[in-house]
């Protein structure tokens, strides 16, 4: 039998059917690996019902929880490709990954019952979906998730996918120009669940909090792990800090992921202190560089942050650090996962100089098989068995990676290369300080010029105090010339600053 990822979770609910898998924390609800099973093959049954066969795309639009949960690993067995929508997204980018992922099944959620509604009115000039399917209520177009899923069967359906077949595809998130579709197949998932397992402190018994996005790899991937793994899933509708931490100590949390910005938020949480967190043994954090001044408040705590690099491309791992590396390399995302091998190289594809910068690639099992109709782009990205990443980072003499930045969100100023993060990372020791993302603006004299753009801790913090905060603690030319203030960082569902709507809002030019 070909190895697939939804009999995997079949073969758990046998060797520990009793064991919790799945705290719903919205609705309560829980799941041991017996009963998790058990609705996944009734889900595959109602799919297969309405006529999805191995190899046609269902697209699903749906908030965290157990549904989400149980159509990715039916889709899974039934060997239909799971395509997850963002759900920030509007109604002209929604068609745009429909329609290009060639989806003839949409299941969402009532919430999103206006922007469904929209795409429905468009016809077959926008969406091929023949089949809308609601959880929750149900508009008159569309059918019921729970009406059908109840119908379903629960044997065990007949596996016909597996290996190099395709599991899902998953779109970027496009902070530069329209998104891309990453093919990942059954092995690549199972290869990201083993080097995550391989290479992190996770086994069974442990109680693993997803507060990420489901459509959003940073935690697909964990999801996949826990569930092969026998460790119990609790999932969060939707990351809220006061809530995180009242979770954290109800369901006595061992481990989660959380990107900077999350745990920026979780910490300025007042009542954070009065809280049971005794039982977290670490918290990941990756979608870009952690703050080494977040670190440390986290360590103050008692908190592990082991800083993780990974992407959509790569089905999750990339780079890893942990134990007692994390505290003695602050700021570094450590070295590849056990079975990820991780370069950085300069534009000949050579190995750079410990201390220089250079392009971050990575090579193993789980890489995507492409992007979705778009071998250009795909001959872009993955070269001589290594996958480009666009990131930029350095390497210390003892192998310990330190992401930079992307490529594209780089200065150039008077021929010097500036990294944003950097930058960042100074301006967010301030104290009055909440958020930052530094962009580049044109110059005349230098060609573009660092521009910080703050959301404030403190009403009282001033463009001069923030400028003055640099001095002596960046080179000159790295110095920001100018600083604004907004109520909020735009941010896609990874964490990444939206940078190219802060270069839209901020034009310049810059002060000389």
């Amino acid at each position: 039998m070909r190895q697939n990822f939804g009999s995997l979770i079949a073969k758990r609910a046998i060797l520990d059917p009793d064991l919790e898998a799945l705290v719903d924390v919205a609705s309560d609800r829980r799941f041991s690996c017996r009963e998790l099973n058990t609705r996944v093959n009734k889900t595959a049954s109602a799919l297969s019902g309405l006529g999805a066969q191995k190899g046609d795309r269902i697209a699903v639009l749906a908030m965290n929880g157990l549904e989400f949960v149980e159509i990715f690993v039916a889709c899974a067995k039934i060997g239909t490709i799971v395509v997850p929508l963002n759900w920030r997204l509007v109604a002209d980018e929604l068609a745009f990954i429909i329609k290009d992922a060639g989806a003839t099944v949409l299941l969402y959620g009532s919430e999103f019952e206006d922007v469904v509604t929209e795409l429905h009115s468009r016809g077959a000039e926008a969406t091929d979906i023949k089949e809308w399917v609601a959880i929750g209520d149900v508009a008159p177009f569309a059918q019921s998730y729970d009406t059908l899923h109840d119908k379903g069967s629960e044997t065990e359906p007949a596996v016909t996918a597996g290996e190099d077949d395709h599991l899902f595809i998953m779109y970027t998130s496009g902070t530069t120009g329209l998104p891309k579709g990453v093919i990942q197949t059954h092995n690549a998932m199972i290869w990201a669940l083993i080097t995550q397992l391989a290479t992190v402190d996770l086994s069974k018994g442990d109680r693993y909090y997803i507060i990420l996005p489901l459509f959003h790899v940073g935690a697909l991937a964990p999801l996949a792990g826990c569930l092969y793994s026998g460790v119990t899933t609790v999932i969060a509708r939707a990351f809220d800090p006061v809530e995180t931490w009242k979770t954290i100590e109800r369901e006595k949390i061992t481990n989660m992921l959380a990107v900077p910005a999350m745990l920026n938020f979780m910490h300025q949480v007042p009542t954070k202190d009065e809280v049971d967190r005794s039982t977290i043994n670490w918290i990941m954090s990756g979608a870009a560089p952690v703050p080494v001044s977040l670190i440390k408040a986290y360590e103050d705590m008692g908190i592990e942050i082991h800083q993780v690099y990974g992407l959509t491309e790569s089905c999750g791992p990339g780079c890893v650090i942990t134990g007692a590396d994390a505290l003695k390399y602050a700021g570094s995302t450590g070295k590849g996962f056990m079975h990820t091998s991780a370069r950085v190289v300069d534009n000949d594809g050579n190995d750079v100089a410990v201390g220089d910068i250079g392009e971050v690639i990575l090579s193993g099992p789980h890489m995507m098989e492409g992007y979705w109709n778009r071998p250009d782009a795909t001959a872009e990205t993955l070269k001589d068995g290594w996958l480009y990443t666009g990131d930029l980072a350095s390497i210390d003499a003892q192998g310990f990676i330190y992401i930079q930045d992307r490529k594209k969100d780089m200065i150039i100023s008077g021929g010097e290369n500036i990294y944003p993060a950097e930058i960042e990372n100074i301006i967010l020791s301030h104290e009055g300080v909440k958020d930052v993302a530094v962009i580049g603006q044109p110059s005349d004299k230098w060609g573009e010029s660092p521009f910080a753009v703050v959301v404030k801790a403190d009403d009282g913090l001033s463009e001069a105090d923030v400028l003055k905060h640099c001095e002596g603690k960046l080179a000159g030319f790295k110095q920001p010339k100018g600083a604004a203030f907004i109520t909020e960082i735009p941010r896609n569902p990874s964490g990444k600053a939206l940078k190219r709507l802060l270069r839209d809002d901020f034009p310049g030019p810059a002060r000389e």
